[in-house]
């Protein structure tokens, strides 16, 4: 099915010469009427869709930070630098070994965008993002345990805008924005030289407007899962530019195998394991353009042959009536997210807590990775944060792990990307606009 969409006559459709106004401005659109708080939680505060004439866009300027200067940690616990000096740090892998690795990434040219896309592109330039992809996977070693990398290697490099990775057996499994390749690994191998073999193609092609491709396996190492992003924001270029996206996909390691395993999923990025239930979570990017309160992003667990909505509904049944034609039997088996994060936090990193050594309170839980906003006013994430779990659910407020990463001018000294514990339990995070890995531990005593 092909849907069709007079794009400069519905409301939160522009016309390329508004967004360009609205880059120069540097800010403009509406402002939030509710609080972040309110539109997080397992009962969102949904309210009506804002129809505007310009975009929300609301650019915080990447500047990185000044030499010594940190996030905050929670109380309780301290922050430090584990590696400085990166180039776009975006994911993270922690090998069995304690060696950790890092997709040092960004997006792939694009074309066929159009007017938009090159504007968007200036966007996402001011915010931090607009360098070009490293395209490498670098290792970092702790070899003296002082908690800070004193080796650094190009595991592997030549790649096309890398993000997950995964280790299975003696092959590292890495997502490229085209395909997942498998490598030969060996423990303790600062390169690895040998062609990758691809084992499945990944959606792709000239637009590839979320490229970001997230990958998990399974506890017995049978399976990987793995994420594709819409390719637009509601479908507006048809359906048929959405085949195989916004959806999780199970591969099967034996066969070479994929099937959709989850759809409706605007763009899905982290991907967890919540090991009391043995249960697969994820974090995914929500739809734009209808205010600064909406939608929120979500932590949801994804079960076999769900649909979450997209591009159809959100957060469930509610209706996004910019999408025609409707499909109302796909809305009416929408199922709804565990637990909403806010209204375009960029909730990209996702890690089970189970295993911290940060103090009790983070013991049981999710810990997440929120890039920010570009599109709200206020800002909005730019944090990492803590959901608490019970009984394999969401539970309660989540907490502010690490902050401060806008200044009181709305400036990015950083954003928060993947998130991972080290085999000593202290939380890792990826900051791709400070090109720093950050290591969160318990305060000293």
């Amino acid at each position: 099915m092909t849907q069709r969409r007079a794009a400069a006559s519905r409301p939160g459709y522009l016309t390329g010469a508004m967004l360009a106004l609205c880059v120069l401005l540097a800010s403009c659109g509406e402002a939030a009427k509710l609080p972040v708080s309110a539109g997080t939680g397992p009962d969102p505060v949904l309210p009506a869709p804002v129809g505007t004439l310009l975009p929300t866009v609301n650019i915080a300027p990447a500047i990185g930070w000044a030499q010594g200067s940190t996030p905050l940690a929670v109380p309780g616990t301290q922050v430090a630098a584990f590696a400085r000096g990166l180039d776009h740090p975006r994911w993270l892998h922690v090998l069995p070994n304690g060696d950790v690795l890092v997709a040092e990434s960004n997006a792939p040219a694009r074309s066929g965008d159009g007017f938009k896309g090159w504007i968007s592109g200036l966007v996402m330039k001011r915010a931090g993002a607009g360098v070009p992809s490293a395209n490498r996977i670098t290792l970092l070693r702790d070899s003296d345990g002082d908690g800070i990398a004193d080796l650094r290697s190009v595991l592997l490099a030549g790649l096309n805008s890398p993000f997950g990775m995964a280790l299975v057996g003696d092959t590292l499994y890495v997502a490229n924005t085209d395909a997942v390749l498998g490598f030969p690994y060996v423990t303790g191998s600062t390169e690895i030289t040998a062609p990758g073999v691809k084992l499945v193609d990944l959606p792709g092609g000239p637009i590839n407007h979320h490229w970001t491709k997230n990958l998990i396996a399974n506890p017995e190492g049978s399976l990987l899962y793995v994420t594709t992003g819409s390719n637009s924001n509601v479908a507006e270029r048809g359906m048929d530019a959405e085949e195989g996206r916004a959806a999780i996909w199970e591969v099967d390691l034996a066969t070479r195998t994929h099937r959709l395993f989850a759809t409706g999923l605007r763009n899905p990025n982290g991907l967890a394991w919540e090991p009391h239930r043995n249960t697969l979570w994820t974090v995914v990017n929500e739809r734009d353009e209808i205010g600064s309160d909406l939608v929120p992003d979500y932590l949801t667990s994804v079960r076999d042959g769900d649909f979450y909505g997209w591009p159809y509904s959100y957060f469930g049944r509610h209706v996004d009536v910019r999408v025609q034609p409707q499909q109302p039997a796909l809305v009416a088996r929408a199922r709804k997210p565990d637990y909403a994060l806010g209204p375009h936090t960029a909730s990209l990193g996702l890690a089970s807590s189970v295993g911290t050594t940060l103090p009790a309170a983070f013991a049981n839980g999710m810990f997440i990775g929120q890039h920010g906003s570009w599109n709200r006013r206020p800002h909005s994430g730019y944090k990492v944060i803590f959901v608490p779990f019970d009984n394999g659910k969401p539970t309660g407020e989540p907490v502010d792990v690490l902050t401060g990463f806008l200044s009181p001018d709305g400036e990015a000294y950083g954003r928060p990307v993947g998130v991972a514990l080290d085999r000593k339990g202290a939380l890792l995070v990826a900051d791709d606009v400070g090109n720093t890995i950050w290591r969160v531990t318990a305060a000293a005593k």
